[in-house]
């Protein structure tokens, strides 16, 4: 067998077999489409047992004369899954990457995935003399991994869609097989960005390589989650934020959230804690820093749950504050982003008083809005 695999097709372990095993258990509602999901991601378990990717040529040699090794001419088709917050898709990756026969293979979040390749380029740039950088990093990383999963692939900035297309070249071109997740069909990625005419190619490739699954239409399980779940909790204190900790632990699928780093104007943008979709800050993470208009629209279209907790009571003279937390809301109401919120008041009273206590009535409003079923239920807008 290969270098780099390994065979695990025990019964147990097959992602098919695991997803029935959840329903069985009941940790899963029935649902057609999002197991068919679960079947072809077993199909690729199976085409990844023994794979070895063309690139790895130093593997070949002694294995292929002893007729040990398999044919590289193509590799496994990999497979895109979208559709909405709550489908699950998630759920689904991670069931095939914990058995995936593979032991060069890595889970990212796609945006941290695009950091470290700029941060890669810099480097290369500057400490090595290799003519094409961009090809240079690529052959890096089909050497270090050959199964790459990535979750939440999700195009925002120019800088990534210009390199995309002759980076994943680059990665098929090695042999490496991809597996990801998105909200959007990838017709749909870098949608209305700058020169997007530039970024077709790599559309054109994903569908190209990639079985492209839309696991839209279904059970929303994030919303029936959130049915009947209290969404602002108040006085502050440990309940409350034991409160918080439960919807991040349930939204999540008890996932270890990590600090994400997201691009806005050029500067980075720190979110201490986020898992699948949901990101969770303290207010004066967010309202008691020098943060603007940018910053919580970045954060509105990334996630489409927000948890905050620690909101204060307002003083008069703290109209800046007040000002942010207005923007803030805003920004989550218009895209419809789930608010979960610890305060220590209740919404009319966060700010009753000073020079923007007029403006505040209609974040009241919204507030109290973002607590109803209807609102909860309604489509994110990224």
């Amino acid at each position: 067998m290969p270098e780099g695999t390994a065979d695990t097709d025990s019964e147990l372990e097959l992602p098919l077999q695991r997803y029935r095993a959840l329903r069985r258990a009941g940790s899963l509602k029935p649902d057609p489409v999002q197991e068919l999901g679960a079947e072809k991601l077993q199909s690729l378990h199976h085409a990844l047992n023994g794979y070895q990717p063309a690139g790895d040529t130093w593997l070949t040699g002694w294995k292929d004369r002893f007729g040990l090794g398999r044919s590289t001419d193509e590799p496994p088709q990999g497979l895109y899954i979208f559709g909405p917050v709550g489908r699950g898709k998630s759920m689904l990756m991670d069931l095939f990457f914990e058995s995936a026969p593979v032991t060069r293979k890595r889970r990212v979040h796609f945006h941290a995935f695009m950091l470290e390749i700029q941060e890669r380029l810099t480097t290369e740039r500057r400490t090595t003399q290799r003519d094409d950088p961009l090809m240079a990093v690529a052959s890096d990383i089909a050497d270090e991994t050959w199964l790459m999963c990535f979750d939440e692939f999700h195009v925002v900035n120019i800088a990534d869609a210009m390199i995309l297309g002759r980076l994943f070249q680059g990665l098929f071109a090695r042999g490496v097989v991809v597996v990801a997740t998105s909200n959007v069909a990838p017709q749909e990625l870098y949608k209305s960005g700058l020169q997007r005419d530039r970024f077709q190619p790599f559309i054109d490739l994903i569908c190209a390589r990639l079985d492209v699954l839309d696991i839209g239409v279904g059970v929303d399980f994030r919303l029936d989650r959130l049915k009947g779940q209290p969404v602002y909790h108040t006085p502050l204190g440990p309940p409350a934020t034991e409160r918080l900790d439960t919807a991040f632990e349930t939204l999540t699928d008890a996932a270890k959230g990590a600090a994400v780093e997201l691009m806005v104007l050029g500067r980075t943008l720190i979110v201490p804690i986020a898992a699948r979709g949901v990101a969770r800050f303290t207010f004066d993470e967010l309202c008691r820093e020098p943060r603007g208009a940018p910053d919580f629209l970045a954060i509105a279209t990334h996630f489409r749950t927000v948890i905050i907790d620690g909101i204060p009571k307002l003083t008069p003279q703290e109209r800046e504050v007040a000002k942010r937390f207005v923007v803030l809301i805003d920004s989550l109401y218009e895209h419809r982003v789930n608010l979960f919120a610890s305060a220590e008041v209740d919404p009319g009273e966060i700010y009753p008083a000073g020079d923007t206590a007029f403006e505040f009535q209609r974040t009241v409003s919204r507030l109290i809005e973002m607590q109803a079923e209807d609102y909860i239920a309604a489509k994110h807008l990224t």
